[in-house]
């Protein structure tokens, strides 16, 4: 069997007291579009930032493509792309500038660097204000340009934190679309986002983690079947607590994740001066 694109044992990151990532086991499968879900401060982000090589962990390890992070950090870096949640862009620049930068420290050619940033420019709708600078940039076009400099080398597995945050609907169908001619490709995704619906459509596969820990994690389908059971076995139980699924009822990704985060008792909850 091939190796997983992406796997850790019992990844672990502490802040003093705090433990933000608490012995995480995830197994991502080469060629998967996963998307990886929690509340704020669940740890998502800590958890990529240790993925990418950002953050040390604590303890455990981390696999990207069979090669261990902290052995190879180079080697694994050259074969992946990131989008991070704060995009780190160098704002002095113009956006062709940025992208041969990029190309550059990934180890292509000048001519070839050159080739792909005109190529994703263009794609990008990026390409009619060629000496704009990054900082002048409206955040979905910094979006955009993020995701291309993640991009540019071919990589073999993408990491998107929260891409689709503050992007309309004419940016977000341009990423959407490549990302599926990426995964089309053969090629591995790895996405958080708290925008559920966009994942269902995304992602095969879900990971979610709560309080630190990983909670559920397989192929929605697989996710909503165990949330389904669950339902029944209580609700067989006598338990008042219990949301009831009602017969032929599909859950959606949303009502999948209230229920494993226990979320779904707190949308119901009322503020009385509100009505």
């Amino acid at each position: 069997m091939d190796a997983p694109a992406i796997s850790t044992d019992n990844l672990t990151r502490r802040f003093g007291e705090l433990v933000a990532v608490d012995a995480v086991n995830l197994r991502v499968t080469p060629g998967q579009f996963f998307g990886f879900l929690g509340p704020n401060g669940a740890g998502k982000s800590t958890t990529i930032k240790m993925l990418t090589g950002l953050l040390a962990p604590s303890a455990g390890r981390v696999e990207i493509l069979g090669l261990d992070l902290a052995s190879h950090p180079v080697e694994v870096k050259r074969q992946i792309g990131v989008v991070p949640e704060g995009m780190a862009l160098f704002g002095r620049l113009t956006g062709s500038e940025y992208l041969n930068f990029a190309a550059r420290m990934y180890g292509l050619d000048r001519e070839t660097a050159a080739r792909r940033a005109a190529e994703l420019l263009d794609f990008m709708q990026l390409a009619d204000q060629p000496k704009a600078l990054v900082t002048d940039y409206s955040h979905g076009m910094q979006k955009k340009l993020a995701l291309a400099a993640a991009v540019i080398h071919g990589p073999k597995i993408l990491f998107l934190d929260e891409p689709f945050e503050g992007v309309d609907a004419i940016a977000s169908g341009t990423l959407k679309a490549m990302l599926q001619r990426m995964i089309a490709r053969g090629a591995t995704i790895f996405l958080t986002s708290h925008v559920l619906e966009i994942v269902e459509r995304l992602c095969s596969h879900v990971g979610i983690i709560h309080h630190g820990r990983l909670v559920a994690q397989g192929s929605i389908e697989e996710l909503r079947s165990g949330v389904e059971a669950q339902a029944a076995s209580a609700a067989a139980g006598g338990s008042p607590d219990a949301p009831a699924v009602r017969a032929g009822e599909k859950l959606t990704l949303e009502e999948i994740f209230l229920r494993t985060v226990g979320g779904a008792r707190a949308a119901d909850q009322e503020l009385s001066w509100l009505g």
